[in-house]
């Protein structure tokens, strides 16, 4: 090959590459527009200071997180197998069943923004099943997102622990 079809080929090259570089970066979501939609949790796990872990919901948990584009958020996370009430009547369940679901339910609801460059959420929980949450800085930090899975982490949970959440896209 002589000089000019090398340079040609050069410039070809670098063209495409530029392209497709600049076709990659436009494709690039933020991490807000990555998060909007619904999810099913797949996964919830506390570690405490010492190193256990538990999982407060069982290892099969049920339930919704949802991120809408107008910073809007709901998170609902239950056992798989809470007792049903005997007496058929939610304000009166006995000492047990109130405790097995007191234990085995979260729900909160609110406003989240996004920190981008270190990939937190966020959240002002306006209203909660477990209220001594309400007013309490909440962040998230999400630790992996990819296609129709991601997972956040509650670093300072009111456990004393951290808490590991796995999510799936609900399509």
């Amino acid at each position: 090959m002589n000089r000019r079809n090398i340079m040609s080929l050069s410039a070809i090259s670098a063209l495409a590459l530029a392209i497709l570089t600049g076709s990659a970066l436009a494709q690039q979501k933020t991490l807000k527009e990555q998060i909007v939609g619904t999810w099913s949790v797949a996964s919830w796990e506390l570690t405490y200071p010492d190193g256990r872990k538990e999982q407060q919901f069982g290892t099969n948990p049920k339930g919704v997180n949802t991120f809408d584009s107008n910073g809007r958020f709901s998170l609902i996370i239950l056992r798989s197998d809470l007792p049903k009430v005997a007496s058929n009547d939610r304000v009166k369940p006995t000492p047990d069943e109130a405790m097995a679901i007191a234990k085995g339910a979260i729900a909160y609801y609110g406003t989240f923004t996004v920190d981008e460059a270190s990939k937190t959420l966020n959240l002002n929980l306006e209203g909660t099943s477990f209220t001594n949450q309400i007013g309490a800085p909440q962040k998230r930090i999400v630790t992996a997102i990819s296609g129709d899975e991601m997972k956040y982490r509650n670093p300072a949970s009111t456990t004393g622990g951290t808490i590991e959440l796995g999510l799936k896209r609900v399509k």
